[in-house]
């Protein structure tokens, strides 16, 4: 019989699970799940959450009696420490957990393991960035379904306000984007942004506001992912004009080469590139944090570290190219593939926790020396896909033998397609849809489109692009849900 532990039940986490229980038998071979919340959260949707239009339990749902059901164990609880070669005198593999629910909470336990994927996705590392987010009240987050309920009834709260507003009185400022210099996840806020401008217009209350997007993007467009050159109505354009043409037609100011220092009550500073701080009043912010790697030990059996299981953000190191370079240097090739720890063949890490090679973007110093770049993105469609090839390899390990061929999910090899609301509503909602192949750019095969396939790389805006995006929203939590056939559903 073989144990695998899957460290996070987020969409690499619970991806992988479903899939391991799929192809494992139930009687020979155990299915175990290990993640510190009770819900599994649709993400992508929180958006919707966070400016009073979708309800929270619309987007959560509770993971206990599912994998009950389906047969798979699970433990309310956060990942501690990895014994990868286990504990004092026991030398069975094994991670210990400290329970974050229940009639347990606060103990810790150890859970044996024959196959590992570390799949805790990331540490919303607010306090990068004195002042950020809502526990430090400043300013709001959409990054889990919690933030956004109460992003959702502060943004209400103030659109009613400014309906009683008297003619001439100062605008309301509405600041949205990344609330650091190194974040990532620049799509979410890109989302929340024209989501807010869009609902202000719904509400009439347009011309009482004033929207500015804030990012650490050099330019709009990039995304964390460098940009990208594609097609749009047979015409050959970029992410850069393609995104500022949108900006244009709402009319929302754009802050670009950001690196937010600090958040007040009602304002904030941010850095330039060339060092400069500037000061930026608001009456409601929706800031990003940046992310880092959940805090997660690996030890010997002897209890001493080890440290190059991890990078410096907290990142899980696997088959990829760590080798530092120049980013005249980077590479597609650098990029992993099959997500398989080089130190122990039977840890795997997926979604978030992967560690990077490099980034995407082109990298950015100030004067200051702070970093003003943004991070590479591991989210959403790469984050299913390759939690699925990490289950399936493990899955031939079992059922195979040790020399089984192990699966691949390279990023330098994966399309994504990522649909970003531009504004709800089934008659006049919309939606930015953009598909990139790949994800990492691959110079050497397609030099003259930006590293990326000239025809299997598009933009689109308009309203179907809203209904692709409700359309996922329905979609992927019926497949998360264990549904009937949820297999057919691609990742």
């Amino acid at each position: 019989m073989a144990r695998v532990v899957v460290l996070g039940a987020g969409i690499a986490g619970h991806t992988a699970a479903m899939h391991l229980r799929r192809k494992l038998s139930r009687h020979k071979h155990e299915v175990v799940v290990v993640s510190p919340r009770a819900d599994w959260n649709w993400v992508p949707s929180n958006i919707w959450v966070g400016t009073g239009k979708m309800n929270k339990k619309e987007v959560v749902f509770p993971l206990a009696p599912l994998y009950k059901r389906k047969g798979v164990i699970f433990h309310q609880a956060a990942a501690k420490i990895i014994y990868p070669e286990g504990r004092g005198d026991d030398p069975k593999p094994q991670v210990e957990i400290e329970f974050t629910g229940g009639k347990n909470e606060g103990r810790r336990a150890l859970v044996h393991y024959d196959y590992l994927i570390n799949a805790t996705g990331p540490l919303l590392n607010f306090k990068a960035t004195p002042g950020l987010g809502p526990d430090a009240g400043n300013s709001y987050s959409v990054c889990t379904a919690d933030h956004a309920e109460q992003t959702g009834k502060a943004f209400q709260e103030i659109v009613a306000a400014m309906k009683e507003m008297p003619e001439g009185a100062p605008k309301k400022r509405f600041l949205i984007g990344t609330g650091n210099g190194s974040c990532t996840c620049q799509g979410a806020a890109f989302e929340y942004c024209f989501n807010t401008e869009y609902d202000l217009r719904q509400a009439g209350v347009r011309d009482k506001a004033e929207v500015v997007y804030i990012t650490n993007e050099a330019q709009l467009g990039d995304f964390g992912m460098n940009g990208m050159m594609f097609k749009d109505n047979g015409y050959a354009t970029d992410s850069q004009l393609w995104t500022e043409s949108l900006f244009r037609e709402r009319g929302v100011k754009a802050i670009t080469g950001a690196g937010v220092r600090e958040v007040r009550k009602n304002d904030l500073t941010w850095e330039d590139f060339d060092g400069n701080m500037h000061e930026l009043p608001f009456d409601f912010a929706m800031l990003l944090p940046p992310f880092s790697g959940i805090p997660l030990e690996a030890k010997k059996a002897d209890g001493t570290d080890i440290p190059e299981m991890f990078n410096a953000g907290g990142f899980m190191k696997v088959d990829g190219d760590y080798s530092p370079k120049s980013p005249e240097e980077w590479s597609h090739k650098d990029w992993p593939k099959t997500y398989q720890s080089p130190l122990y063949p039977n840890i795997f890490a997926a979604g978030i926790a992967f560690a990077p090679p490099h980034g995407i973007s082109k990298p950015h110093k100030t004067p200051n020396g702070t970093n003003i770049t943004p991070a590479p993105p591991r989210t959403g469609m790469p984050s299913g896909s390759i939690g699925k090839e990490v289950a399936m390899s493990i899955v031939d390990l079992i059922n195979k033998g040790p020399n089984a061929k192990l699966h691949e999910a390279s990023m330098a090899v994966l399309g994504a397609a990522c649909v970003a609301s531009t504004g709800t509503g089934f008659k006049k909602g919309s939606a930015a849809a953009m598909v990139m192949f790949p994800i990492v750019p691959n110079f050497d095969e397609y030099p003259e489109n930006a590293g990326r396939h000239p025809n299997l790389s598009f933009g689109k805006i308009g309203l179907f692009g809203h209904w692709t995006k409700f359309l996922l929203h329905v979609g992927f939590i019926y497949k998360a849900k264990w549904k009937p056939f949820w297999w057919i559903i691609p990742e």
